[in-house]
């Protein structure tokens, strides 16, 4: 349905596009007069309502992207996107070296190595001690793709675990917290209890096996769990020490999309047959990335409900206008404006409003996102986050929908001004004062 502009003869304009005289008509009522500055006001709030809103989701938004985005880094820092295993209590995998083959040559498997991982105590020759995770792990010579990125986490030495002691039973990394809190650097040694006790000659008992290492490097993956608790060795070493004897734990695998690495270890679990099985690290970790899903999901939710308030700011600010210009209004249908224009007037308004708000609340949203996440204003507890500071990530998708939106609800929450300001009859407007 079309009716034809007033402003320029002839020219179809659709019934919910709003002419040119409309438009300047919707400004003119926007503009502050001494009559009319409440109104005004009125309008630089709900404006004001609309840009807050739009801001506190792009950044609410970034904030949970980023939160994933940065504890998927980190968890893959130390833990490769696939752990090929056996099923039963022993957690080993005695023919690995028939089975690496089978799983490098799948398409998708960018490296593959075997794996140890066990847990010890370990002490630097004080009385402290405490409990760590050892990773036994290739020595990374640089001649192939390594599977998980520690390598670029190194911040001293490197992860060849070669050792300049004789003395020494191998080389080890520390993460930089647990090397703080055992004051042991590069070049001093540490002492490890192997999981795997001798029995005595003697006595007949188990006794424990104390293994000597020379720190060679320390890594800092900004991971918490990985600095304060993971030690890194070589794997024949790690064998053992864990007394696996020519097993390992299991096959760690790199992929080329991190994920689909449930789909592709499905597939490598079905090729493999049984005992074996493939773990993925999103179900490794899938309670937390539910957790930041859910919270993602009730931070929009919650934040969205200052663009409803925002909505309803609209609501008043049009029906004040509508109130205040009655006999405008009937003027107006006395001199021919038709009651759809009329309704165009306060729906290019409300238009207004929602464009400035919204790009006013993206720009504004972008720029604090992209500042808080640089300089790192906030910073959070690592033992309970994970991570040191507050990253913000900006999805381009999020940002469109939040900006269309937004702008959607402004141009609804004129439909009832709008109606009512249709519904006045010309002769009673202008009896109105």
């Amino acid at each position: 349905m079309t009716t034809t502009d007033p402003t320029v003869p002839g020219r179809p304009n659709s019934v919910w596009l709003p002419s040119r005289l409309e438009r300047r008509l919707a400004l003119r009522y926007m503009k502050s007069r001494r009559a009319s500055r409440l109104a005004s006001l009125t309008t630089v709030i709900a404006t004001g309502g609309v840009a807050v809103g739009v801001m506190a989701l792009i950044v609410v938004l970034g904030v949970m992207n980023g939160l994933v985005h940065e504890v998927r880094e980190r968890i893959l820092v130390g833990t490769p996107h696939l752990r090929v295993l056996t099923y039963g209590a022993g957690i080993r995998v005695d023919d690995w070296r028939s089975v690496l083959p089978v799983v490098q040559e799948d398409a998708d498997v960018v490296a593959a190595a075997p794996q140890v991982l066990t847990e010890s105590v370990i002490s630097s020759g004080a009385d402290y001690a405490e409990g760590v995770m050892v990773q036994g792990i290739e020595p990374d010579t640089g001649g192939v793709t390594p599977v998980t990125s520690l390598r670029d986490a190194v911040t001293d030495g490197d992860l060849t675990l070669h050792t300049s002691l004789d003395d020494v039973d191998g080389a080890i990394l520390l993460g930089n917290r647990l090397a703080g809190r055992l004051g042991a650097y590069p070049g001093d040694v540490v002492t490890l209890v192997s999981p795997n006790p001798q029995v005595s000659p003697v006595t007949g008992y188990p006794t424990a096996r104390y293994w000597r290492f020379e720190v060679t490097g320390l890594f800092d993956t900004g991971m918490f769990q990985y600095d304060n608790k993971l030690v890194v060795i070589a794997r024949p070493i790690a064998q053992e020490f864990a007394g696996l004897g020519e097993a390992v734990s299991a096959i760690e695998v790199r992929v080329n999309d991190p994920w689909k690495a449930q789909a592709i270890g499905d597939r490598l679990a079905e090729r493999l047959g049984y005992p074996y099985r493939a773990l993925d690290w999103q179900s490794q970790n899938a309670a937390l990335f539910s957790a930041l899903k859910l919270e993602k999901l009730a931070m929009g939710l919650i934040i969205f409900f200052i663009m409803i308030v925002a909505g309803f700011n609209i609501v008043g600010t049009l029906t004040m206008i509508v109130a205040e210009k009655t006999r405008e209004i009937g003027i107006l249908q006395a001199m021919g404006l038709t009651a759809h224009g009329i309704g165009r007037i306060f729906l290019a308004q409300g238009a207004i409003i929602g464009m400035v708000g919204v790009g006013l609340g993206a720009v504004g949203g972008l720029l604090v996102a992209a500042a808080v996440d640089r300089w790192r204003w906030i910073r959070i507890d690592p033992s309970i986050y994970l991570i040191d500071h507050l990253p913000i990530r900006i999805e381009p998708l999020d940002v469109l929908v939040v900006v269309a939106a937004s702008f959607v609800l402004a141009i609804l929450a004129t439909v009832y001004p709008s109606r009512s300001a249709t519904r006045l009859s010309p002769v009673d407007a202008i009896r109105y004062e």
